[in-house]
């Protein structure tokens, strides 16, 4: 049985809180959160997301396998997807390279977003969850 580290736990859990309307809320309250990329890292050198709508990059650095760093770039104007970058950031992001591994592929459809947004923009969070994994098992 897959199993979420707490902190995805705890961002789902309040998704779930939220009903309507409340929840794009919160997704663009996560979105404003995204943390900004570190100095050393630029998009260039960053992995896009094709599958996202709007521009998406991402970089997994898995050198220490206990403490994954994820870094998401997406630009101002991309509210949803900077939204799911940061919900994958606040609660994978510190967590070891097994317990990201475990997390559900549909996890996302727990936040209770379907209603609200366009099956092709959920399939942008499932595919950046999809590279994570993917680089992780390559490292």
């Amino acid at each position: 049985m897959s199993a979420m580290p707490a902190a995805l736990a705890e961002v789902v859990a309040e998704f779930q809180e939220m009903t309507g309307q409340d929840k794009l809320q919160l997704l663009l309250e996560f979105a404003n959160e995204l943390p900004p990329l570190p100095g050393h890292l630029e998009e260039a050198a960053m992995e896009p997301v094709p599958e996202c709508q709007s521009p998406l990059f991402l970089d997994v650095d898995a050198a220490d396998r206990d403490n994954v760093r994820l870094y998401f770039s997406a630009p101002a104007e991309a509210p949803t997807t900077r939204g799911f970058a940061a919900i994958l950031a606040a609660g994978l992001d510190g967590q070891s390279a097994d317990a990201i591994l475990d997390v559900p592929d549909d996890f996302y459809s727990e936040l209770g977003l379907a209603k609200l947004i366009s099956p092709l923009r959920l399939r942008g969070m499932s595919a950046m969850l999809t590279r994570i994994k993917r680089r992780l098992r390559e490292d």
